[in-house]
């Protein structure tokens, strides 16, 4: 029997488990405040 897919808002932030506002693109699944502590250890850089 196959696991079942998790979809939608179940699972939280990875560091805090905020559950509003979770960065899912490439896979972060971190919130956007987090999103903005980490975002230059993570190589994003910030454009004008």
């Amino acid at each position: 029997m196959k696991p079942k897919k998790h979809f939608g808002r179940k699972d939280g932030c990875l560091r805090c488990g905020r559950k509003r506002g979770i960065v899912r693109r490439y896979g972060l699944h971190v919130c956007r405040q987090c999103f903005r502590e980490v975002a230059m250890d993570l190589g994003f850089r910030k454009y004008q």
